[in-house]
């Protein structure tokens, strides 16, 4: 019998690849155990193959083959130390075969109470071991009164070895796929937290200037060209980026961002690229970056002039082959990610100053876009209070706000050098104030309000004007009617209709507006019908 066992060696390498592939699979541990049992059955004789695994000091069968397998047996379930032999084996990490006199030194039966085997019977041990872990263990068991012969043993004992990889192999891949569900659900939340409808912000937008931008950002969102967003802090930047995530083909994958100012130095290779356990004091997993994170979707390295030059290296590398080494590994991981980047640094002087790769910067800037201070749209400023007042009441719940003609000139006269997210305080901060739904010049508590105070506008129909000299000419209501209007026009720029729109700013309907402006003469604004937004 053992010479016709070792004729079949030949198979083991074929049975390895096997197990090896059905490890990489989808098809469970269940199905590992079940074909291990197939090939052990091709190789020696039993009645009786029980496989068992270890679960906290105790071995739970968890897969049984042979005449004599029974629901019994397929439940069967022992405590480790009761039994010396097993121990032994897991512990020593060989197979061997049992005889009736090793039994009647004191180590039972695994199967004593659940099977009726004769005294005598053949029976063997083998240990699933694969790199640190002891997985369980493989018992054979047979009726006949005979031992297995140590080359049967040898050869199964190789089995238990290719078993325990394979085991060892699925356990791997099952964690690598909870920790990959871990981090994709954490790439959700930081995509989360960018907040805001950016398409939203930009369609509120009627400036020439953001309507180009607008454009370009989505004739190049079709592509997975590298975008350079650039502009003054609080611009819109990162708004922009999901924006062109949005309008993209990777819309439903995920969109991840990395703040290069806000973390630490020595972290943020880790936080790029990932990290292997023990790689440094405190990983005590492997952990994906945000390249892994991405993969299949959109990075946004915002705040990218921050990026210290040793980093910079290895995030060329990584752009330009799609590929990187997780801190403390020395395996090659590649990632499918399009690259968006954002800086508020003039990166043409971090150049200069040797603060920031010439090479790098070419391979980010293939398409620039820079997003305009407030101050150089300030055409923008009734379509941008409305969207956003209503994003702030949908986090509030404080709906109907508006922002009158009055208000309006008083946030035109203000540079606004903290751009949109200055803009979104200041209206948030104003409604915290305001008892009624209406922000008015007085609800503004801006920086340099003197001269925001003194800055021309519209007249405000809710507010005291100012008493008129001795003597001066007192203008017609038609004339008053008539600049007021202009005025109101100028600032959105010849719109009559719609949210933000000249009606809306005056508290009229369209129709009585323009009706209003036919009878007061007013037919045309610096290259605006009033009809061009109907």
């Amino acid at each position: 019998m053992p010479d016709e066992l070792m004729g079949r060696h030949p198979e083991v390498t074929q049975d390895a690849r096997e197990l090896v592939e059905l490890a990489t699979t989808e098809e469970g541990v269940g199905e590992l155990l079940r074909r291990g049992l197939d090939w052990v059955s091709r190789v020696v004789p039993f009645d009786l193959a029980t496989l068992f695994l270890l679960k906290e000091g105790r071995l739970e069968a968890v897969a049984a083959r042979g005449p004599l397998a029974n629901q019994a047996v397929r439940k069967h379930s022992l405590q480790l130390s009761d039994f010396p032999s097993l121990k032994h084996a897991l512990e020593t990490r060989r197979a061997r075969a049992f005889t009736e006199e090793d039994h009647s030194h004191g180590d039972g039966d695994p199967f004593d109470g659940v099977l009726d085997l004769p005294a005598g019977h053949a029976c063997m041990v083998v240990p699933l071991c694969a790199g640190e872990r002891c997985y369980g263990v493989l018992t054979l068991d047979r009726a006949q009164c005979e031992t297995y012969a140590q080359p049967v043993v040898d050869l199964v004992e190789v089995y238990g070895q290719m078993l325990a990889t394979a085991l060892q192999g699925a356990e791997q891949r099952a964690t690598a796929e909870r920790l990959h569900r871990q981090d994709h659900e954490h790439a959700k939340l930081l995509e989360s937290q960018l907040g805001g409808d950016s398409e939203g912000i930009l369609e509120s937008s009627l400036s020439p200037v953001m309507r180009d931008l607008s454009r370009r950002a989505r004739q190049v969102a079709e592509t997975d060209t590298p975008v350079l967003i650039t502009g003054e802090t609080g611009t819109g930047k990162e708004r922009l980026a999901r924006a062109i995530h949005r309008w993209s083909a990777r819309a439903d994958q995920p969109f991840v961002s990395l703040n290069c100012a806000a973390i630490p130095a020595g972290l943020l290779e880790s936080e790029l690229f990932g990290h292997v356990k023990g790689a440094f004091t405190g990983a005590n997993r492997d952990r994906a970056g945000r390249f892994q994170m991405a993969h299949g979707g959109t990075l946004l390295l915002d705040e990218i002039g921050e990026l210290p030059v040793e980093l910079q290296a290895k995030l060329l590398r990584a752009l330009q082959e799609k590929a990187f080494e997780p801190v403390g590994s020395d395996k090659t991981v590649r990632a499918d990610v399009r690259i968006l980047a954002a800086t508020h640094v003039d990166l043409h002087q971090a150049i200069a100053q040797k603060r920031f790769r010439e090479d790098l910067f070419y391979r980010l800037s293939v398409f620039p876009l820079r997003l305009p201070p407030l101050r150089e749209r300030r055409e923008d400023l009734p379509q941008l209070t409305v969207f956003l007042l209503d994003e702030q009441a949908k986090r509030t719940g404080r709906r109907g706000m508006r922002v009158t003609a009055s208000g309006l000139a008083r946030l035109a006269a203000y540079d606004w050098p903290g751009n949109l997210r200055e803009l979104a305080n200041a209206l948030e901060r104003a409604t915290i104030l305001t008892r009624g739904q209406e922000l008015t010049a007085q609800s503004f508590d801006l920086p340099g309000g003197e001269r925001a105070r003194e800055a021309p506008g519209p007249a405000s129909v809710e507010e005291t004007p100012a008493p008129l000299p001795a003597g001066a000419k007192v203008p017609t209501l038609a004339a008053v009617q008539r600049e007021h209007i202009l005025r109101v026009l100028t600032l959105t720029r010849g719109r009559v209709y719609g949210e933000g729109g000249a009606a809306a700013l005056l508290g009229l309907k369209p129709s009585t507006l323009q009706s209003r402006m036919k009878k007061l003469g007013i037919a045309r604004l610096e290259g605006f019908t009033a009809a061009e937004d109907a």
